[in-house]
């Protein structure tokens, strides 16, 4: 490199050095900082690395000396604390609509935050936490393509699909577009919904989608339809009554479905579960469950299709649930 040019760079250069080799338990000395330009190419001598240092203290960046034998330089405050950073990579890691490799590439983002060594602990919190992650890798650009869509005043276009027993996708309506004029994004149950006005429905109206099943997203040109509706619309209640939270304790629980809800079951409690045939229009599975009433009641509402096997005790408390709905028309 050019000693003109690299001198230009010698400030960025040791910014990045700062940022990335120090923080609060760890120091860069002058003789470190120096070798470390000289492997970039940028030969310096220390008082122009003095005066660097004050110049990027005058920027804004919190740079302490320390003495004594582990003595040097070190960025004190960044814009990110490392606590804060693990509750971002909690939030990224937790996020159900996010696949496992987008989590990861965001995850190496915030890590670039953090000094490298404070980085290696991100990655330890990351490899302790296990959740059911989205199979749709494209949910990431779907979100902002909807966003824009809003902002803009446009409808957009999509295909909707659900997940088969041999966990391919089967797309709704032979494949065909979806055009719906979108009005808002609710985040439910780790899950986004697309909630939308529909004027191709007899009558039209309003209907939500699950954003991590949309193939093929694109803003059209036409403006949104459905305003008038949406005017007095109330999101929150419609929120309340169309989406429902689980709570309760988590087991082991042994279902059986019937082969067409394949999609259902999938989509509920990940692609990594087991589904085994059972009688060859059925399947029986294992899942990790939150039994509450909600969950019995989810169960309940596939009818015949769906059943209870296990745990035995899981099995008298949904029979006591069933009973007791049955009771109050009795």
């Amino acid at each position: 490199m050019p000693k003109s040019e690299g001198q230009k760079l010698k400030l960025l250069y040791l910014a990045d050095l700062l940022r990335r080799e120090t923080d609060e338990d760890h120091a860069l000395s002058m003789s470190d900082i120096l070798s470390r330009l000289e492997e970039l190419g940028v030969h310096a001598e220390r008082k122009s690395i003095y005066d660097d240092l004050r110049a990027l203290e005058d920027y804004g960046m919190d740079i302490i000396a320390t003495r004594g034998r582990a003595g040097g330089y070190q960025l004190a405050h960044r814009e990110f604390e490392l606590p804060e950073l693990k509750l971002l990579v909690d939030a990224v890691q937790s996020s159900k609509f996010l696949s496992v490799k987008k989590s990861r590439e965001l995850i190496r983002k915030l890590e670039g935050l953090a000094s490298r060594w404070e980085a290696q602990s991100l990655q330890r919190q990351v490899y302790a936490v296990g959740r059911v992650k989205s199979m749709n890798e494209s949910i990431y650009y779907s979100i902002d393509t909807i966003h824009t869509a809003i902002s803009q005043d446009r409808q957009i276009a999509f295909r909707y699909f659900e997940w088969t027993m041999e966990k391919t996708v089967r797309y709704r309506r032979d494949g065909q577009l979806y055009e719906r004029s979108p009005y808002a994004l609710v985040w439910d149950d780790e899950n986004y919904y697309l909630v939308a006005y529909d004027h191709t429905a007899s009558p039209p109206g309003i209907r939500h989608y699950r954003v991590d099943k949309m193939a093929n997203l694109s803003v059209l040109e036409e403006s949104r339809l459905g305003k008038a509706t949406f005017e007095c619309f109330d999101m929150a209640q419609y929120a309340k009554q169309m989406f429902g939270m689980f709570g309760g304790a988590q087991q082991d629980v042994e279902l059986r479905f019937a082969a067409r809800l394949a999609g259902v079951v999938l989509d509920r409690f990940g692609k990594e579960v087991t589904l085994l045939p059972d009688g060859g229009s059925f399947f029986r599975v294992h899942v990790q469950a939150v039994v509450s009433p909600q969950f019995m009641g989810w169960v309940a509402g596939f009818g015949t299709d769906a059943k209870l096997l296990g745990p035995p005790a899981v099995v008298r408390e949904y029979t006591a649930f069933c009973r007791e709905m049955l009771a109050q028309y009795e």
